[in-house]
């Protein structure tokens, strides 16, 4: 018996519905809008609104209509809270289980287990739906103790347990399996704690070039800056790529692609020289205000944090800017306006996850003063968020 017309069209739209809400959709949708006119983001149309959401994005244009008009010139503060405002979805119960984000973290050896496990339940805390982790067999059995909420892939290895005459053989098996998820992801998460073993290192960079062809968004941070900055072909011309350096790491890369040390008297300048030297890739130099730029402008934040600093904050960073990225990314694609100017929507996924750390590890030290860790600051992640964007707006 043949289906009634009502009913073929109900099923044909919500077919276009799921695909339009794939990942796989919004990226390829993304990178062609990237080869079309330029567009801005204006105030209108967020996922999370309030009385004070159009005036503080306005403060926003203004701020980077400066940072882009003085190109390396002088650094303007952005109006991140506008940011967050304008990129965070709002809560729909419409919407099914990933449509609000699936975030990797490719990471986790036997000496270090706390810090993708800081990277992949930060993104759970601030909003993602599901967080997974690839490590080594070795430190999967003890992230997963840490919470079950996690999705753990215990498919790395190291050097130790591979024998010469295997590692061809095993580093494809674990490409493969890495593969078959990849599609999946919204962003991904690579460095916090994945050590420097040479065979770990050699797989995931296979594992970056893979998320390279699928063009998955990919923030760099920890360990993965050390694989970066030796190889910089995994990450040149990926306007999709964000590295996150802290003051050594970003002291390398200096030394590395500009032949010269780091010039605190220049540093805008400085660092848009370095983006544009990788080919137009978003880096944040962490400090104690983050500047952040794609090559083109930039822009910082410098609302005060804490003074506690306690290690995994980095990793707590690097999650965050995963799931902003791919919120500002989705909100970017869902909010065309023919008159609208492009915006990055890594540059905004940077500005909101610094700024989301430095409100929640404000409110930890508050609270824990000189024994605030960093479970207290992922704790207060949640809060950060719905002081900026309740969840009832």
């Amino acid at each position: 018996m043949s289906r009634p017309m009502g009913a073929w069209r109900h099923h044909q739209e919500h077919r276009g519905r799921m695909w339009a809400a794939s990942p796989a959709f919004r990226r390829q949708l993304f990178l062609l809008r990237l080869l079309s006119p330029p567009f801005v983001l204006v105030p209108g149309g967020g996922g999370c609104s309030s009385s004070s959401s159009s005036s503080s994005s306005s403060g926003y244009l203004r701020a980077h209509a400066m940072a882009a008009s003085a190109s390396a010139g002088p650094v303007y503060e952005a109006d991140a809270e506008a940011v967050v405002r304008r990129i965070t979805p709002p809560l729909d119960p419409a919407q099914h289980k990933g449509q609000a984000g699936k975030i990797a973290v490719i990471g986790g050896c036997r000496e270090y287990t706390g810090a993708p496990y800081f990277a992949a339940i930060s993104a759970l805390k601030i909003g993602a739906d599901l967080s997974h982790v690839f490590c080594t067999r070795d430190a999967a059995t003890v992230i997963k103790s840490y919470s079950p909420e996690l999705i753990v892939h215990p498919i790395l290895e190291e050097s130790y347990s591979v024998s010469d005459g295997e590692r061809e053989t095993i580093s494809s098996k674990i490409l493969i399996e890495v593969a078959k998820w990849m599609e999946r992801f919204d962003c991904i998460v690579v460095g916090p704690g994945l050590g420097r073993d040479s065979f770990l290192l050699d797989c995931v960079s296979n594992i970056i070039r893979h998320a390279r062809k699928a063009n998955i968004p990919t923030v760099v941070d920890g360990d993965g800056l050390f694989l970066i900055t030796n190889n910089l072909s995994l990450v040149e011309h990926n306007s999709l790529a964000i590295l996150t350096p802290n003051v050594y790491e970003y002291k390398r890369l200096v030394q590395k692609v500009l032949n010269c040390e780091v010039n605190e008297e220049n540093a805008s300048e400085q660092l848009i020289a370095l983006c544009q030297n990788i080919g137009g890739i978003t880096i944040m130099r962490k400090g104690k205000a983050d500047l952040i730029s794609d090559g083109k402008t930039v822009t910082q934040v410098s609302t005060f944090g804490s003074p506690r600093r306690c290690g995994g904050q980095g990793d707590i960073l690097s999650g965050s800017v995963a799931v902003f990225s791919s919120w500002a990314q989705h909100f970017l694609l869902s909010n065309e306006h023919p008159t609208e100017k492009s915006a990055n929507p890594m540059m905004l996924g940077c500005i909101a996850g610094s700024l989301l750390l430095r409100k929640a590890a404000s409110l930890a030290f508050e609270k824990n003063k000189r024994s605030t860790v960093t479970t207290d600051i992922i704790e207060f992640l949640g809060k950060s968020l719905e002081e900026i964007c309740p969840a009832d707006h």
